[in-house]
Parts: structure tokens; C-alpha cells; sequence
């Protein structure tokens, strides 16, 4: 999907361009901190996107790096990027949210394992009702509605014009796990079919038969962008519902290579969606 004002992508181009004049130059972070007086931490946090850079930043980098007058143009460009609001910001969710919502809305492809449960982008809201009242029993129903909007929200990501190429791998146990209700796995075992039909997504599954998966993982989402600046990231979120980002390529090159692994374990899209019917059947008949 285009990124021309997602934020996130444009501090993670910014923080590409930065991290690699600052390689050109042979400093180091230390020096460059020291030199600009800046904290080691803000220089990491700016090279590695997780923060935005005002124009004042930019010029002192730029002075130091001695850039042309067109690489200063882009790089304030790419700062005022980096601050613009957009959609999911009036959504009242953590930091960590925004910052997963605009890397998920620049991925020209989303590669998503579940073990557990229906990922995100293709749950019914009552499915994600229960989930977050299950995961997180101390949120007030005012805020447990704010998430089950904000992903319904997300979901618009998936119907849209640019909308990225989406591949999930579903272990066979998440269309046995009831959760909410049979009525409500009724409901989402629906859904699945439908977005199934959509050219972008595709939805497999690992039936019970095809053997031990990779030992060691759970949940986690790939997520490949368009911009060669930006390198691949794999999102591991964690029981609180705060997320690790996964960066350094040969990490991430482990996670692609175990995700090619699944889908060679899982039955193919047809097959799937028979299994998902096969299942869907059986709820019809809980809730008669």
C-alpha cells in the first residue's frame, strides 16, 4: 500500500538515510551523539525510526555529514513525514499500536502465523471482543471496545485498493477453540471464507496429520515493505500487548525461512477452506 503519509515508513526511511550517512562517515553513534550533543539512546532511537526528527535535527545532521542541498531537501522532507497524524492516531491505543498499525498499512506483503487464534486482520468483532477481554481482564469495557474498533478499523487494509498481498498459516487447533461462543465461531469460521475469496489473501492450514511444526514458536507476523530503504520486520507480540520487533536480517531471515517451512506443512488454499467448512458445519449444528 502506498506510504506517502504513513509516518512510520517515512521515520523508517529517514532513519535508513541516517544510519547509512552515518556509515559513510565512519563515526560512530557514540561520536555522533557527542558531536551534535545528543544522547546515545535519541541517535538510536532516530536511526532506527522509532522516533521523529524535528527540523532543527536535520540541520545540525546535515551540517555534520556535509549533505547537498538535495539530500537536506528529502531528509526535511522525510522528518515532516515522520510527524504527521494520520487515522489510528485518534484511536486512543498504546504507542506500540500506532507504530505496528503504520508498518502494517506501508507491507507490500503480510506473512501471519497463528497458533492460536484468528489473526487480527480477519476477525468478526465479537471474536475480538472476547479476545481482548480474555487476554486482558482488567481493561474497561470502554477500552476493550476502542481495540475491537481500532482492528476493525485495520481491517479496511485488507478491501483496499493497494491493498498488500496477505498469507496466513493457521494451526488446525484455532478452528477447534472455541472462543466466546459456538455462535461466535460460527460467525468467524464465515468470515474466513469470504476474505478467503479475495485475490490478495490467502488462508492456509496446518491439519493436525502433517506433524510437529518448528519447536519454539507462537504468534508472528512478517511484514515486507515496498521501500528497498526499509528492511523486513517480524512483529513477535508479547502476553502484555506490547510488541518486539524483530530486525537484524539474519533473525529475520530464520522467522522466512520457518514461515516457508509452515506452508509446506500446511494443506494447500483449497484443501483449507475445506476444512474450514467441514468445521463450520459442525457449529450450524451446535447452535440450532
Amino acid at each position: 500500500m502506498p506510504a506517502a503519509g504513513n509516518p512510520t515508513a517515512r521515520r523508517r526511511e529517514l532513519g535508513s538515510m541516517l544510519r547509512s550517512l552515518r556509515t559513510d562517515s565512519g563515526l560512530t553513534a557514540e561520536a555522533v551523539a557527542k558531536r551534535l550533543g545528543f544522547s546515545r539512546s535519541k541517535i538510536s532511537r532516530l536511526e532506527n525510526g522509532r522516533r521523529g526528527a524535528s527540523q532543527a535535527d536535520i540541520a545540525l545532521v546535515c551540517d555534520l555529514y556535509q549533505v547537498d542541498d538535495e539530500q537536506r531537501a528529502r531528509l526535511g522532507e522525510l522528518a515532516a513525514g515522520g510527524r504527521q497524524r494520520v487515522w489510528w492516531q485518534s484511536l486512543s491505543l498504546p504507542y506500540a499500536d500506532h507504530d505496528y498499525i503504520g508498518l502494517e498499512t506501508e507491507a507490500e506483503s503480510i506473512s501471519d502465523y497463528g497458533l492460536a487464534v484468528v489473526p487480527g486482520l480477519l476477525q468478526t468483532p465479537d471474536y475480538a471482543r472476547a479476545l481482548v477481554q480474555a487476554n486482558a481482564p482488567v481493561l474497561s469495557p470502554d477500552v476493550v471496545e476502542q481495540r475491537v474498533r481500532a482492528r476493525m478499523a485495520r481491517q479496511r487494509l485488507l478491501s483496499s485498493g493497494g491493498a498488500p498481498r496477505f498469507i496466513t498459516v493457521l494451526d488446525e487447533s484455532v478452528l477447534h477453540r472455541v472462543v466466546g461462543s459456538p455462535m461466535i465461531m460460527l460467525s468467524q469460521l464465515e468470515r474466513l471464507i469470504t476474505m478467503a475469496r479475495l485475490p490478495t489473501v490467502t488462508i492456509r492450514i496446518v491439519p493436525y496429520d502433517a506433524g510437529v511444526v518448528p519447536a519454539g514458536i507462537g504468534k508472528f507476523v512478517i511484514l515486507h515493505s515496498s521501500l528497498p530503504e526499509i528492511s523486513d520486520v517480524v512483529l513477535i507480540e508479547e502476553l502484555t500487548g506490547l510488541h518486539r520487533y524483530i530486525e537484524d536480517s539474519k533473525d529475520v531471515a530464520t522467522y522466512t525461512a520457518t514461515f516457508r517451512t509452515l506452508l509446506e506443512l500446511a494443506a494447500d488454499p483449497v484443501a483449507s477452506a475445506a476444512m474450514i467448512v467441514a468445521k463450520l458445519t459442525v457449529y450450524e449444528r451446535r447452535t440450532r
